[in-house]
């Protein structure tokens, strides 16, 4: 299994729609990486004042070609232009290879 993380990162000032990004972005990431091997995405939102990182997508996937697959597909451009429908933040990707 890989993981890829997204990370947003801001403070409490940032504009980021927690309830759009869990009911209908997540959704969204499934639907369009899900036949390429993605088998879960879930959303974290850190505790505290904000400041840093305000929320976390961790994507699981079957292995590394699954993501590697996923990110080069046709509907990668549709995820990425639904970010700005909920927060103005750009988001940064990190791979976890497996231990």
């Amino acid at each position: 299994m890989t993981t890829l993380y997204v990370t947003y990162p801001g403070d409490a000032r940032t504009r980021f729609d927690r309830g759009r990004y869990v009911t209908h972005h997540l959704p969204l990431v499934m639907r369009a990486w899900g036949p390429h091997g993605l088998l879960s995405c879930s959303a974290f939102f850190p505790a505290g004042e904000g400041d840093g990182t305000i929320a976390i997508a961790e994507c699981k996937f079957r292995d590394e070609a699954a993501l590697t697959a996923a990110l080069a597909s046709p509907e990668t451009p549709r995820v990425m232009a639904d970010v700005p429908s909920f927060t103005d933040v750009k988001p940064m990707q990190s791979r976890a290879a497996p231990v």
